[in-house]
């Protein structure tokens, strides 16, 4: 499963870095940073939800998996049609939000996604639920792969035909969509049902719905906090610019590249919420109290320590960093915003650590109630920010400024109803000298000259080396994290 998460994340590196050069900057910022920040929001809801949703009752089916999914496969079949519809009838109105009616199409193209997705992620669940987890990794790397060529290469095709490069992007989508579902059905059938022992009881439809709608809202908040801010972005570019609207794809391009580095930290850091959360449940069954706070401020402070390893590097050489993906235009136009946006991710971050702690002591709706509340933050401070700001890179600024104080405000509400149900959190020693070392590192890394690709790797175990020799001479890193990081590896 952990490789085949790196392997999705790589992959959408190769997405992203391979789409401009497929369909044009302008394509790339009106298909990545316009039409799939609008519907990732709720096809991933789709996919989580009915991912852990199904997995859940498949895993309590006592052996009856056949009726029980049959159940629950009836609803999200029913929830996948409805909302594929929905999203299809919007599409002119989100299109109309945007400022960029020629999104429109490829958006309403999108329906179909959402719809195949809702048939998908079930099969998924059912794998999840039967612990055939390699299976399900194995659907994960298949299908990043086919969405990839999918994308890219139909995208591609419809360029070189004349033809709107976004339009072909979705339309490669869908396809991968298609055939990664009609391959699940393939892995995951037939079932089997056990006539041993009494049959559990099926859940209803609206007793399924009632268990599926909490995860369904707490998902939906995390994804619109990561995408509320390029789709406010995109709708000032094309409110400001100047003439020809992809003048303002191009910016939402630029963007869009920054937001894949910044997203770095969370993607990779998001295992160690998924360690922290069944030791915090156990702990807290157990009544131990003791072992709470000091789950906590561990795991805390590690995931700390590693998020500001990855953000030096980001702020450091912000322009190296793009330009080993992109081209030199992009590294030059989004460096002084990956910067900046950096910080935000990394306060994200450590938001994402602070709610799955609240949830893993039984404070689900509070850690819902706080990741509405950041998107809220973001929303308004992005709009205040980016709408009085001038076109073009001033707007890209403006709108890594508002979402990073957005975040980083939320992030000290969050910290402290942590240390109110768990006792502790962060120890506030170490953020210091994190951010002290993070500062450092910045400030040494923008005194460097911008290094070509085969430079930038070196460049960056540099920055991370000096980061970590101010940790150690402050002395937040000791030589019991370094034997403790040795029997990890023994």
């Amino acid at each position: 499963m952990l490789g085949a998460k790196i392997f999705f994340v790589m992959s959408g590196l190769a997405q992203q870095v391979l789409l401009p050069r497929a369909i044009g900057l302008a394509g790339y910022g009106a298909f990545s940073g316009r039409v799939l920040p609008v519907a990732s929001i709720l096809y991933n809801v789709v996919v989580a939800g009915s991912v852990q949703g199904v997995s859940r009752t498949i895993a309590r089916s006592l052996g009856h998996e056949r009726d029980a999914f049959r159940a629950v496969f009836r609803v999200h079949a029913k929830l996948a049609v409805i909302l594929g519809v929905l999203f299809a009838v919007m599409a002119p109105a989100f299109a109309w939000f945007a400022g960029a009616s020629h999104i429109a199409v490829p958006l309403a193209t999108m329906a179909l996604v959402v719809f195949l997705y809702g048939l998908y992620a079930p099969i998924v669940g059912l794998l999840n639920g039967r612990g055939e987890f390699t299976r399900q990794a194995a659907l994960d790397v298949t299908f990043a792969v086919i969405r990839t060529i999918a994308m890219v290469g139909v995208g591609w095709l419809f360029v070189r035909r004349a033809l709107p490069g976004v339009t072909g992007s979705a339309l490669g989508f869908v396809i991968a969509a298609a055939c990664i579902a009609l391959i699940a059905t393939r892995v995951a059938f037939p079932l089997r049902t056990t006539t041993e022992g009494p049959s559990p009881k099926v859940p209803t439809f609206s007793s399924y719905l009632g268990e599926l709608w909490p995860l369904a809202a707490a998902q939906f908040f995390t994804n619109a906090v990561m995408q509320v801010d390029i789709l406010l972005l995109g709708h000032f570019l094309s409110s400001h610019a100047p003439s020809d609207v992809t003048l303002a794809d191009e910016w939402v391009g630029v963007y869009r590249a920054c937001q894949l580095f910044a997203f770095l930290p969370y993607q990779l850091l998001l295992s160690i919420t998924q360690v922290l959360f069944p030791m915090l449940a156990r702990a807290r069954a157990e009544g131990d109290p003791a072992r709470i706070r000091l789950y906590v401020e561990r795991g805390a402070r590690l995931a700390a320590v590693a998020c500001g390893l990855m953000v030096s590097v980001l702020v450091a050489v912000p322009g190296s960093v793009i330009r080993f993906a992109y081209t030199a235009e992009i590294a030059a136009r989004g460096a002084h915003t990956l910067r900046i946006l950096a910080i935000g991710q990394g306060a994200y971050t450590m938001l994402a650590i602070a709610t799955t702690t609240l949830s893993s002591l039984g404070r689900e709706r509070l850690a819902s109630r706080i990741t509405l509340g950041a998107l809220l933050s973001v929303l308004v401070s992005c709009a205040l920010l980016t709408s009085r700001a001038a076109f073009g890179e001033p707007q890209l600024e403006a709108t890594a400024i508002g979402t990073s104080v957005g975040l980083a405000v939320t992030l000290l509400v969050a910290a402290r109803q942590v240390r109110t149900e768990a006792g502790g959190f962060i120890p506030l020693s170490t953020v210091v000298r994190v951010l002290f070392a993070v500062a450092v590192a910045a400030g040494i890394g923008a005194l460097a000259p911008s290094a070509g690709r085969l430079l930038t790797p070196l460049v960056a175990v540099g920055v991370a080396t000096l980061y970590l020799i101010v940790l150690a001479a402050s002395r937040e890193l000791t030589r019991a994290d370094a034997n403790a990081l040795r029997a990890l590896r023994d």
